[in-house]
């Protein structure tokens, strides 16, 4: 099984780098008018030809942004952005595959350090770190394709979050594409076409922004990692501000939890004080008020704030410990739930 794990490996590198090479060597053929040709003649296939094009040009590293303005140029701007997200996505999905069944150890040198950073955002994020990566690019696009292969995400919320995250960069670069086409065969509407254009590039290169300012605003923490963290005796305070009614209710509360209501939070802030030098991790039942709670305690000057992803619904699902009405007669502080 070892050694046909290898050959795979190999024969896959080794296809990649064939196919990379062709287009190296034919590079100088590719031209907008050729493409549009070709496409045409493909007559009903060519929306299929095109995905699977795009798809291959995205496992070969080949970068998209050409391809996007080709598939608004060739299509218009409606279809053009369905085809171009769906080769898009078709091509991160295959990457991903590659990267988690044949290329994992090919993929982990390439990625490097990048690769520790993504691993850590989803287990801290899951899904939600996908659509941030998306949203921002941190990383190259088609080698994080790759890389998020390696990492405990599944296969349905990546493709799903890809897919979501990457559709407002697709339509502004397609209607790029769309209006250039406008452009050259001399549209009187050329004009209104380019401003539209000009306006969702303007909002695309906006929402990276606009993403990283609220999420710095707000950091959240799953069940398991809190629950890691506490066994592990951290400075951490867990500050649940749910009303007292709540805090010893049917769920109970996070032992050595301390309660403080979010209406009474802003007054009680001098009670916090003391603790600033831990680490602070709020709890309600979901995460909203958490979440609220966070911005004023970062806005208080207290920096080390963390939201419990999912709140005490979340914790009791996952078969943790709680104190209050709700205790499990069979959950101690610091013994874990099996399966949690």
């Amino acid at each position: 099984m070892a050694m046909r794990g290898r050959v795979a490996r190999g024969g896959l590198a080794a296809a990649i780098a064939a196919a990379a090479l062709a287009l190296f060597v034919a590079r100088g053929r590719l031209d907008a008018a050729g493409l549009a040709t070709v496409v045409s003649g493909l007559g009903a296939w060519a929306p299929a030809v095109f995905v699977a094009g795009y798809a291959l040009a995205t496992v070969l590293f080949v970068p998209g942004l050409a391809l996007t303005i080709a598939g608004g140029a060739l299509f218009g701007p409606l279809w053009g952005t369905v085809l171009n997200l769906a080769g898009a996505t078709a091509g991160a999905t295959l990457a991903f595959l590659a990267a988690r069944y044949l290329a994992a150890d090919l993929v982990a040198r390439r990625a490097g350090g990048r690769l520790e950073r993504l691993t850590r955002g989803v287990e801290s994020e899951g899904w939600r770190f996908v659509a941030f990566v998306r949203l921002v690019p941190l990383f190259p696009f088609n080698l994080v394709n790759y890389a998020f292969g390696l990492t405990r995400i599944g296969l349905r919320p990546y493709v799903v979050a890809s897919a979501v995250c990457m559709l407002p960069a697709a339509i502004a670069y397609t209607y790029l594409g769309y209006a250039g086409r406008q452009a050259a065969a001399g549209n009187p509407k050329t004009v209104r076409v380019a401003l539209v254009a000009l306006g969702l590039l303007g909002a695309v290169a906006l929402l990276p922004r606009l993403v990283r300012r609220l999420r710095s605003e707000v950091e959240f923490i799953d069940c398991r990692r809190l629950k890691e963290q506490l066994d592990a005796s951290q400075e951490i305070l867990v500050l649940d501000v749910r009303e007292p009614g709540e805090f010893n209710g049917p769920l109970g509360h996070i032992p050595e939890a301390r309660n403080i209501p979010l209406g009474e939070l802003g007054a009680r802030l001098p009670e916090l004080g003391e603790f600033k030098p831990r680490a602070l991790t709020l709890v309600c039942l979901t995460d909203k008020r958490s979440a609220t709670a966070a911005v004023m305690l970062r806005q208080a000057g207290i920096e080390r704030v963390a939201v419990l992803r999912g709140g005490m619904k979340a914790w009791h699902e996952a078969g943790f410990p709680v104190q209050g009405a709700g205790a499990r007669e069979d959950a101690q502080p610091g013994q874990q739930a099996a399966g949690g």
